[in-house]
C-alpha cells in the first residue's frame, strides 16, 4: 500500500490576519493577567511577614517555658527590627532586658513595605499609619518600641498585632493571653 499526500503550497503558512488575531490576544490576556500578578506578590509579601512573625512570638513563648524566665518580643517602629529578649537578674534598679542573642531568628529586620500597629485588648480598630514601619508623621508615636510579653508559666500578654500593606490587605496576629497562641486572622480591607 502506498500513501501518497498531497501538499498544497497555499496551505502552509499563517496569513498576517491570523498572526495579528494572536498577538492581540496574547495583549488582552497580559494586561488582565499583569495588575492580578501585583497583588499576588504584596499578599505574598504581608504572608510572609506574619509567618516571620508568628514563628517570632512562639520563640519567644518557647524560650521562656524552657528556662523559665520572662521573655519578650519588641518591635522597633524606627529602625524596622524585631528582637526577643529576656528578663536578667543583673542590676538592683528595675526591670532590664537583654537580647537572645544565642538563638537563631532571635532578632531580624522588617519588611519597610509592611506597616505594623500592635493593639492591646479593647482598642478600637485604629487604623492610623503613624505606628508603623513606614514613615509617617508623628514621630513620637513611630519611635515607641511596642512589647510584647511571655511568662514563665506559659501565658503571655493578649493584643493584636496588625499588619498592613500599600494595598490595604490586613492581618491580625492574635496573641491568646491563655495559651500564648498566635492565630492569624485576615482583617477586611481598608
Amino acid at each position: 500500500m502506498e500513501l501518497r499526500v498531497c501538499r498544497n503550497s497555499k496551505g502552509l503558512g499563517f496569513t498576517l490576519i491570523e498572526l495579528m488575531v494572536v498577538f492581540v490576544l496574547i495583549g488582552i490576556m497580559t494586561a488582565m493577567i499583569i495588575p492580578a500578578m501585583r497583588g499576588t506578590y504584596e499578599d505574598a509579601l504581608l504572608r510572609s511577614t506574619s509567618r516571620k512573625l508568628v514563628n517570632v512570638l512562639n520563640l519567644a513563648s518557647s524560650r521562656a517555658i524552657a528556662i523559665n524566665q520572662l521573655h519578650r518580643v519588641r518591635l522597633d517602629h524606627k529602625n524596622g527590627r524585631y528582637f526577643v529578649e529576656r528578663r536578667t537578674e543583673e542590676g538592683g534598679e528595675g526591670l532590664e532586658y537583654i537580647p537572645v542573642r544565642d538563638v537563631p531568628g532571635g532578632e531580624g529586620e522588617m519588611d519597610t513595605r509592611i506597616s505594623i500597629e500592635f493593639r492591646a485588648p479593647g482598642e478600637g480598630d485604629r487604623s492610623a499609619p503613624e505606628a508603623s514601619f513606614v514613615s509617617g508623621d508623628d514621630s513620637r508615636k513611630q519611635n515607641r518600641d511596642e512589647v510584647i510579653a511571655f511568662y514563665p508559666d506559659g501565658t503571655a500578654e493578649a493584643g493584636d498585632i496588625v499588619l498592613r500593606d500599600r494595598d490595604g490587605f490586613r492581618l491580625a496576629l492574635r496573641i491568646n493571653p491563655t495559651t500564648a497562641r498566635v492565630h492569624v486572622v485576615e482583617l477586611a480591607r481598608e
